[in-house]
């Protein structure tokens, strides 16, 4: 699907006429990309992420580089990002979302470096060939996964000239993957939690074992959510109610506008022992889902707050502390009490 959505994309350039690339600085370097792929880059004062993943990473570290907007900020982002963000204009995504860039809004918006973060894909490295070739517009990937964002915020600092700051995220991302990689270790079998999470406004979508979106529960718990043929997406597999009794996790977890608010009342979801044992949660959201949605570095905040719900013995550090230093650092926002108590309420 996404190989269409980007040959639409790029045939859609093909009939856009004035797009040569400007002539370029003698003064240039090679980087290499997450694909082997060696791309000149010429300036880095400006850049456009190809996608809501790419646009969160890159968000801590250099926000003021933004040409525009891969994707449109949530309702609420207001409450924690700074003014100047959100009135960029909006160009779009191509890559891990809904293919809908305008490729003639970025060039004109002639950013210095189209820049893709994520999962590394077998063709992708054709694909951002012929992408570049068609604008004149270098483009790199660099991986982020969630066990390899400290490596990803590295190679960025390396790309934009912003090695010190680049240093503090990749130490944060290190510093908390390891402490609660730790925390799991340290369990005994006995005490993992089996969980299953659901999406979607009827809450039997979910996020299947082994996916790309479900390396957090993964990582965290005995992901209960077994299927032969995990989706690749966001919005993970359709299953029905009869399944997720088979399973019957110790939680449950809803992502937003999904059905939490209603299956305390509903005798169909009481039978989960989980519902009727009070073993169920919403996910945080503000600006973005703690637990993806996309699968970006929010993941970290989700990690703190699972963790927490899950294992409160273990958690030994302050669930507002922790997040508010998230907050401080990703967003440079300072969340108050009163905030973070209405995140998570």
């Amino acid at each position: 699907m996404k190989k269409v959505i980007l040959a639409t994309v790029l045939l859609t350039l093909l009939s856009f006429t004035g797009c040569a690339p400007a002539e370029q600085p003698a003064e240039s370097f090679v980087f290499t990309d997450s694909c082997g792929r060696e791309v000149q880059i010429y300036e880095t004062d400006s850049i456009a992420p190809t996608g809501a993943m790419a646009q969160m990473v890159l968000m801590p570290l250099a926000s003021d580089l933004f040409c525009g907007l891969a994707s449109d900020w949530s309702s609420d982002a207001e409450l924690y990002l700074k003014e100047e963000l959100l009135t960029l204009p909006l160009y779009g995504q191509i890559f891990n979302g809904k293919g809908d860039m305008s490729l003639e809004e970025v060039i004109r918006l002639s950013p210095d470096v189209l820049i893709d973060i994520g999962e590394t894909r077998p063709g992708m490295a054709e694909e951002l060939d012929q992408l570049q070739e068609l604008t004149g517009i270098p483009t790199v990937h660099i991986q982020a996964t969630l066990d390899t964002m400290d490596t990803t915020y590295q190679m960025l600092g390396m790309l934009l000239g912003r090695r010190e700051k680049a240093d503090e995220l990749s130490a944060y991302c290190e510093e908390i993957y390891q402490r609660t990689a730790g925390i799991i270790e340290s369990l005994d079998t006995s005490e993992t939690q089996t969980v299953v999470y659901c999406l979607g406004d009827k809450g039997l979508n979910v996020l299947a074992r082994g996916s790309y979106h479900a390396e957090l529960l993964d990582m965290l718990c005995e992901n209960a959510t077994v299927l032969d043929n995990p989706s690749p997406g966001g919005f993970g597999n359709e299953i029905d109610m009869e399944q997720l009794l088979l399973w019957d996790p110790h939680w449950i977890l809803f992502a937003p506008d999904s059905v939490y608010a209603s299956v305390a009342s509903d005798p169909l979801w009481l039978r989960l022992s989980a519902i009727s044992n009070g073993q169920y949660a919403e996910v945080p959201q503000g600006p973005y889902n703690w637990m993806g949605m996309p699968p970006s570095v929010n993941r970290y905040l989700g990690m703190i707050w699972l963790t927490d719900l899950l294992y409160p013995k273990e958690a030994t550090f302050d669930l507002y502390e922790e997040v508010a230093a998230y907050y401080a650092l990703f967003y440079d926002c300072h969340l108050t009490e009163d905030m973070f108590s209405a995140l998570i309420e």
